[in-house]
């Protein structure tokens, strides 16, 4: 199928993995259009397209209709990425809700009513919760741990009624724990590798939250983006929900001792602290059925993403120590 020429709207295209999506669009040749109101977003994920008469940036929050019915004129797909994060719903879970959920809503039927061809909706592995079984698949229960989890679910089931009750063409896409170039590492929005790569660097040991046994399955952001794209364009995909992941299982602990070698920071131990609370235990994906319906697959293993990250950092950050301040020691509090 051609991108050459398709207007698609892309909320939250100026964050972590909508960016590397827009990059993806463009190289397609599609008209994009981003939405974001930059309250995690950063132009400087799209500056590399500055000049391309093929982006179009409008600043707004995706909780204002009257802008959601503006930015969908003459738009034929929308790829829905513009959420409030894990670690903000601990501290404030209905922004979360309104964002990640009542917004969605709003989408879903503004999309419904301009009849737009294609709605994707990026979802979370954290619908999950905590495994009961591994390798996770699809139909793992959804047993959401956190304000997000069950917001970001609600943001599905919301998609998914449109389907059934109205025709929309929805699929869900539910990322496992994205990492890579662009990724966040400020504030409440900071997340593990990142943080962890500014503490060594600053020869600070890396804090772990809990005993560091939990797991997760990292994905390469190039991965991610790749696998929301090619998993939409198939035809077979309208109507159903796909895990996009590595399919391979690493404890937080492993990341520390992983970077530690990497950085040369052997005589650092990593610092254990309180646990996150609402925080799952063990997150393994089975990301077989992308696979058998799709054809996609993730390519980049974890310390092969993880080498290619830590080059992007040094080379996009000079000076780590300029970075320090801007971790909080708990992204929740």
């Amino acid at each position: 199928m051609t991108l050459k020429g398709k207007k698609i709207l892309v909320t939250g295209g100026a964050g972590f993995i909508g960016s590397h999506l827009v990059d993806l669009l463009l190289k397609k040749g599609a008209r994009v259009r981003v939405v974001d109101d930059f309250s995690s977003g950063k132009r400087e994920n799209l500056s590399q397209h500055e000049g391309n008469d093929n982006l179009e940036v409008v600043e707004g929050d995706i909780r204002d209709r009257s802008l959601l019915k503006t930015t969908l004129s003459g738009i034929e797909w929308v790829y829905h990425l513009a959420v409030k994060c894990l670690r903000e719903s601990l501290k404030d879970p209905f922004i979360v809700h309104e964002v990640n959920a009542t917004a969605t809503l709003d989408l879903c039927e503004l999309c419904r009513e301009v009849g737009v061809e294609k709605f994707v909706y990026v979802s979370s592995s954290e619908v999950y919760g905590s495994a009961e079984y591994v390798p996770m698949d699809e139909n793992h229960p959804l047993n959401p741990t956190t304000a997000y989890g069950a917001s970001k679910l609600a943001g599905e089931k919301y998609a998914l009624a449109y389907f059934y009750t109205y025709g929309l063409p929805v699929t869900v896409i539910r990322p496992f724990n994205t990492y890579g170039p662009r990724e966040h590492f400020e504030g409440v929005y900071g997340e593990v590798i990142p943080r962890f790569i500014i503490q060594l660097l600053n020869n600070h040991p890396p804090t772990i939250f809990g005993d560091g046994k939990q797991t997760r399955d990292f994905t390469y952001v190039e991965d991610t983006a790749r696998g929301i794209l090619e998993i939409s364009l198939h035809p077979d995909a309208v109507g159903k929900t796909f895990n996009v992941a590595r399919g391979e299982e690493v404890s937080i602990i492993e990341v520390a001792n992983l970077l530690i070698h990497l950085l040369n920071k052997e005589t650092i131990s990593p610092v254990f602290l309180s646990p996150r609370p609402g925080d799952v235990k063990r997150h393994f994906a089975n990301a077989s059925y992308a696979r058998k319906v799709t054809g996609f697959e993730a390519k980049v293993a974890f310390p092969e993403g993880i080498e290619k990250f830590l080059l992007w950092f040094r080379n996009a950050y000079s000076d780590p120590e300029t970075l320090l301040p801007l971790i909080e020691k708990f992204g929740w509090e």
